[in-house]
């Protein structure tokens, strides 16, 4: 029987100007602990590296969500090197390397409930080879902002869309 070799992959998300998560890092971060406690023998894949608009430290995002996960008992040879990406096109793309040399044949990509649909899409044409779900994670923000974020998914999805069809 074939091992199925299994990876998280929790996509970025801001953090401050000393590399605390924002809300939405903290969440994408526990729904990811919680499929890690699903499905033993996960390895967890932190992507983001910086950004003006997500991160300006000097360590890339990813190494913030990997102290996250080892603070919340992940252990730290369970997480693979982070894919430094500055956006969700970026995610998919920088994680097929590690992910190829970790022949990992099947992924979960967490990320906010808003922001699923795009992050599916981009990691459908990224991996038509492996078996991909997909774990929302619940984002609690002011309605507006919320709101706002779910309109600025609907416009780029809208825009990947198009750029394929040229």
């Amino acid at each position: 029987v074939k091992m199925r070799k299994l990876a998280i992959v929790v996509l970025g998300s801001p953090n401050d100007a000393e590399g605390n998560l924002s809300s939405i890092g903290i969440e994408r971060c526990q729904q990811a602990l919680a499929e890690y406690a699903r499905n033993p023998g996960a390895r967890m894949l932190p992507t983001g590296g910086w950004g003006d608009q997500f991160n300006t430290t000097d360590k890339p995002h990813g190494y913030y969500t990997r102290q996250y996960l080892m603070a919340h008992g992940v252990p730290g040879e369970d997480i693979l090197e982070c894919a430094e990406s500055a956006n969700t096109i970026q995610d998919a793309q920088l994680a097929r390397p590690i992910i190829e040399r970790h022949a990992i044949s099947e992924l979960i990509v967490v990320t906010s409930d808003f922001h699923i649909p795009r992050a599916r899409f981009l990691f459908e044409r990224e991996f038509p080879d492996l078996r991909l779900s997909f774990s929302a994670a619940e984002t609690h923000l002011p309605e507006d902002e919320l709101r706002q974020r779910k309109e600025h998914e609907v416009r780029a999805l809208a825009r990947l869309r198009q750029s394929m069809e040229r």
